[in-house]
C-alpha cells in the first residue's frame, strides 16, 4: 500500500477565489499548480459549458473523478478542484487519502458578484439550476455545505480579503499541519 500522498487540495464553491490563491500558495510553496476544471477544457478541447451541453452532468462529473484521480496522484501538487467535486463519495474518499484540504468561503452575495465580474470564466459555466443568479448560488450552496463541511481540514475565509492574504494563510496551515511539524 501506497502512502498517503500530502497534496494541497482547495475545495469550496465557484467564486471563493480557488484557482487564483492556488497559483499563489503553489508559488509559496514551490508545487506545481492544477485547477481541474482548466485541466478537464484543455483535454476536452471545449468548455466545461459545452461539456455539459453535449452531454449533460454526468459525464462532466465522471471526467472529474478521473482528472482528480490522476492529478491527485502525485506529484505533490497544490490542487483547486470544482466546485461540485466533492459531491461524489468516491471523490471525497480520495480527499482524505490524498491531502489536506482547505475550503475557501464567502458570503452568497460576494459569490455571485465575483462570479459576475470574472469575464473570463463566466461564459465557460454553465447554470447549475433552472433559476441561475444569486437564488443559485444560495440554493447549491445550501445543498454543498454539510459536504465542504465534511472534506475541509481547515475553513479559510475569502471575505473582503486579498488573494495574497488568502493564500498566506493557507500556507501558514498547511505547513503548521504537516506531520512532524513543530506548533
Amino acid at each position: 500500500m501506497l502512502p498517503p500522498l500530502d497534496n494541497l487540495i482547495l475545495i469550496g464553491y465557484r467564486g471563493t477565489g480557488k484557482s487564483t490563491v492556488g497559483q499563489l500558495v503553489a508559488e509559496r510553496l514551490g508545487y506545481p499548480f492544477f485547477d481541474t476544471d482548466a485541466e478537464i477544457e484543455r483535454s476536452e478541447g471545449r468548455s466545461i459549458a459545452q461539456i455539459f451541453a453535449d452531454e449533460g452532468e454526468a459525464p462532466f462529473r465522471a471526467l472529474e473523478a478521473d482528472m482528480l484521480d490522476r492529478l491527485s496522484r502525485g506529484p505533490q501538487c497544490v490542487l483547486a478542484l470544482g466546485g461540485g467535486a466533492v459531491m461524489r463519495p468516491g471523490n471525497r474518499a480520495k480527499l482524505k487519502t490524498r491531502g489536506r484540504t482547505a475550503w475557501l468561503v464567502a458570503r452568497p452575495e460576494t459569490l455571485w458578484r465575483r462570479i459576475i465580474d470574472d469575464q473570463a470564466k463566466g461564459h465557460r459555466r454553465p447554470n447549475l439550476t433552472a433559476v441561475g443568479g444569486l437564488a443559485e448560488v444560495v440554493e447549491v450552496l445550501a445543498r454543498r455545505l454539510p459536504v465542504f463541511r465534511e472534506c475541509a481540514d481547515w475553513v479559510v475565509d475569502t471575505e473582503g480579503r486579498t488573494p495574497a492574504d488568502v493564500a498566506g494563510e493557507i500556507v501558514e496551515r498547511f505547513r503548521q499541519s504537516a506531520p512532524g511539524a513543530q506548533p
